[in-house]
C-alpha cells in the first residue's frame, strides 16, 4: 500500500509528512514538493514537464498505452497529452494523485473515492496527505475536532458521518471528493470529472443484460488481479464476495485462498452458508474466530490506524481478518463491497422499489411485491406488512416529487437525547439528499454510494488493509459496472420479494445454486450486542465514570446509563427488541479517539 504527501507555499517538512503517512520507505522529488512512500512500484515519476505522485493502481494501463515503468509514469504521460481532468477520466482504477505542473498543484481521487486524499490550507499555502495524521503534525493545522462530525458519530447513524463529501473529522482538514480534481495556485478550484446521468433503461432482454453484466464483472476482477499481487479473498455467505471469488477462480483457472470471520454460536455466523463455495472455489479456507475479543484494546489499535472513530463494529472483525491475511504472506485482499448498493441488496431498498411502483401506478405489481416481501423477510423485531410499507413510504420518500428521497429522521435521531445539545443538536442536522434521477431506488443507491454507506466502508477498508501492508480491491466499484447497473430496470434488481435478480441470473454456472438462490441475508455484521453486555457493560461503565472521560461534554451520561441498562437487559433476556450495540460501539470509539488525539 502506497501513500502520498506534499506541500506548496506553506511551511511543512516533507520528510515528516511522509513518515506520518505510516508506510515504510519513502521518496521525495528533488524538483517538486511531492513525495511517495510504500511498497511495490514507485509512485513518483517525472514526465517532460510534470511530476506525479500516485497512491493506488490504474487497471486499464494496457488500453492507455502503459508499460512496465509503472502507473505513475503512465499518469504523467496522460496528463501531458490530455490535461489532468481528462487524464483522470480516462483511468479505470482506485487512485489518489498529486501533479506538479510548472508551479500549479493538482490533486485528484478516483470516481468513487476508494483511495483517500486530504488537504489543509494556510494563507497562500496548501499541504496534502493520504492520512489526516500527517497533516495534524503541522504546527499550523489544529487538531480541533469538527463538531458536526463528532456529534453525528456520538449520537446518530453511521450513514450520516460522510454526508459532507469535502469534510473530515477535523476542523482544519478537508477532503478531495471522489470523482473530482482540485487545482491550487494560491486558491482552490474543484472540478468534477465523473457524474452519473439519468439515462433510459438499457435495451435488451434480461438474458442479454445478464450476459453483459457477467462479462463486465469478470473483466473488473481480471484487470484487478493483473494489478495486484498474492491475492486473497474475503468470503461471507452472501453473493457479493462469493461472486468476486468465483470470478477470480474463473480468470485464474485455480481455486483461491478465502478468509472468513466466524462467530461461535451466534446468529451472525455464516459458516454453514459459506460451505457451498468451498469445493468449487477455495484452495484453503482460513476461518478467523471472533469469539471473545478484547474490544477496548482492539479499538485503541484501530483508531490509531484510522486517525478517527471506526464507523461500525463489523470493522473489528475485518481488522482481525486483515491481520490473518498479512500473516499468511498475501498482498492484496479482494472483497464484495459495492455489491449491495449496485444490486439493491440492502433490506431497505425494497421501500424505494415500492415507491417507484406506486409512482408508476403499478398497484397490482406493488401488491404482489409487498406480499412476497412479507413472505420472505418478515422478522419478529422488524415486522413487515402492508401498513409498515405505507408508513415507511410516508417517512422516506416524497411521492409528490419524482425520485425525491427523504432523510430517515427516526434513524438519524434515535439517540439524539444522548448527545448534549450544547455540543451538537442531532435533531437539527439536515443531510444533503441528492436527486439526480427520477427513480427513488436509483437515488437511494446513489445516496448510499456517494454520501452514506460506501464512503465510510471504503475508508475503513483502506485504513485497515494499509495498516497491515495490504492493498484492498473491490471490483463492484469498477465505474463500468456502476454506470451499467444505474441503467438496469428496477424489476431486474428486486422481483417477487427477492433482491439481486440480475446478479442471480449473471452467475448461473459461476456460483453454486445454493449460494446463488439463497434469499436469507445475514448481512455483514459482528456480534457487538454481547460485547457491551455482562462484563462488557461493566467496562463501559468504568469508561464513562472515569474522571478523565474525554467525551464528557458530548454525552448526557444519565441517558447513556439508561441505554446501557436497557441494552444489557435486552441481550441477557433474549427479549425480541432492537438493542443498542451500535450506539455503544460508537461511544467507545469516540472516547478512544479523543484520548488518542491528546497523544498525537
Amino acid at each position: 500500500m502506497s501513500r502520498i504527501a506534499g506541500a506548496v507555499g506553506a511551511p511543512a517538512d516533507l520528510d515528516a509528512l511522509l513518515a506520518a503517512c505510516g508506510q515504510p520507505g519513502g521518496q521525495r522529488h528533488v524538483d517538486a514538493p511531492l513525495g511517495w512512500v510504500g511498497a511495490g512500484s514507485p509512485g513518483l515519476a517525472r514526465g517532460e514537464r510534470v511530476v506525479v505522485a500516485l497512491d493506488g493502481a490504474i487497471h486499464n494501463r494496457a488500453q492507455l498505452g502503459g508499460d512496465d515503468r509503472g502507473d505513475a509514469v503512465l499518469l504523467a504521460g496522460l496528463v501531458e497529452r490530455h490535461g489532468v481532468t481528462e487524464a483522470a477520466r480516462r483511468c479505470n482504477g482506485e487512485f489518489a494523485f498529486a501533479v506538479w505542473d510548472r508551479g500549479v498543484l493538482w490533486l485528484g481521487r478516483d470516481r468513487v473515492g476508494v483511495r483517500p486524499l486530504y488537504y489543509a490550507l494556510a494563507g497562500r499555502g496548501l499541504a496534502f496527505a493520504s492520512r489526516p495524521r500527517a497533516l495534524l503534525g503541522l504546527d499550523w493545522v489544529s487538531s480541533e475536532i469538527d463538531r458536526t462530525y463528532a456529534g453525528l458519530v456520538a449520537g446518530s447513524h453511521y450513514r450520516t458521518f460522510d454526508n459532507d463529501r469535502e469534510g473530515s473529522p477535523y476542523r482544519d482538514i478537508a477532503q478531495v471528493p471522489g470523482g473530482h480534481v482540485l487545482r491550487y495556485d494560491g486558491s482552490v478550484e474543484l472540478e468534477s470529472f465523473w457524474t452519473l446521468e439519468d439515462l433510459p433503461d438499457l435495451a435488451g432482454s434480461p438474458e442479454e443484460l445478464a450476459e453483459r453484466y457477467r462479462e463486465l464483472l469478470e473483466d473488473a476482477v481480471r484487470i484487478r488481479l493483473a494489478s495486484g499481487s498474492d491475492p486473497a479473498f474475503t468470503l461471507s455467505g452472501g453473493m457479493d464476495s462469493s461472486t468476486v471469488l468465483a470470478s477470480a477462480v474463473h480468470a485464474q483457472g485455480e481455486r483461491q485462498h478465502a478468509f472468513s470471520s466466524v462467530y461461535r454460536g451466534h446468529e451472525f455466523d455464516e459458516s454453514d452458508e459459506i460451505r457451498s463455495m468451498l469445493d468449487s472455489a477455495v484452495s484453503e479456507w482460513h476461518r478467523v474466530a471472533v469469539d471473545d475479543p478484547d474490544v477496548f484494546d482492539l479499538v485503541e489499535r484501530m483508531v490509531d490506524a484510522h486517525d478517527e472513530p471506526v464507523a461500525t463494529a463489523t470493522w473489528l472483525s475485518h481488522h482481525l481478518v486483515c491481520a490473518s491475511v498479512a500473516d499468511g504472506g498475501f498482498g492484496t485482499l479482494f472483497g464484495g463491497l459495492g455489491g449491495d448498493e449496485l444490486n439493491a441488496g440492502e433490506y431497505e431498498y425494497f421501500f424505494y422499489r415500492f415507491a417507484d411502483l406506486r409512482a408508476a401506478g403499478d398497484e397490482d405489481v406493488l401488491r404482489t411485491e409487498v406480499r412476497e416481501w412479507v413472505r420472505h423477510h418478515d422478522h419478529p423485531v422488524f415486522r413487515k406488512d402492508w401498513d409498515v410499507m405505507e408508513a415507511t413510504l410516508r417517512r422516506v420518500v416524497d411521492l409528490d416529487t419524482p425520485g425525491r428521497i427523504l432523510p430517515d429522521r427516526g434513524r438519524i435521531e434515535r439517540y439524539r437525547d444522548a448527545v448534549n445539545r450544547d455540543f451538537f443538536d442531532v435533531a437539527a442536522f439536515e443531510p444533503v439528499m441528492d436527486r439526480p434521477f427520477r427513480s427513488y431506488l436509483r437515488n437511494r443507491t446513489y445516496q448510499d454510494m456517494i454520501r452514506e454507506t460506501a464512503p465510510c466502508c471504503l475508508r475503513a477498508e483502506d485504513r485497515q488493509t494499509a495498516a497491515f501492508g495490504l492493498r484492498s480491491c473491490d471490483p463492484f466499484f469498477d465505474h463500468r459496472l456502476i454506470e451499467f447497473m444505474f441503467r438496469v430496470p428496477g424489476e431486474l434488481k428486486i422481483r417477487d420479494g427477492v433482491t439481486k435478480q440480475l446478479l442471480r441470473m449473471a452467475t448461473v454456472g459461476l456460483l453454486p445454486d445454493e449460494t446463488r438462490t439463497r434469499i436469507k441475508k445475514t448481512g455483514w455484521n459482528a456480534p457487538a450486542d454481547t460485547w457491551f453486555s455482562g462484563a462488557g457493560k461493566q467496562r463501559v461503565l468504568e469508561l464513562i465514570e472515569d474522571p478523565g472521560f474525554a467525551a464528557a461534554e458530548i454525552y448526557d451520561l444519565g441517558v447513556v446509563r439508561r441505554l446501557l441498562d436497557e441494552h444489557d437487559e435486552i441481550v441477557s433476556s433474549g427479549r425480541a427488541a432492537e438493542n443498542h450495540m451500535m450506539f455503544f460501539w460508537q461511544l467507545v470509539n469516540v472516547e478512544t479517539w479523543l484520548r488518542w488525539l491528546k497523544q498525537v
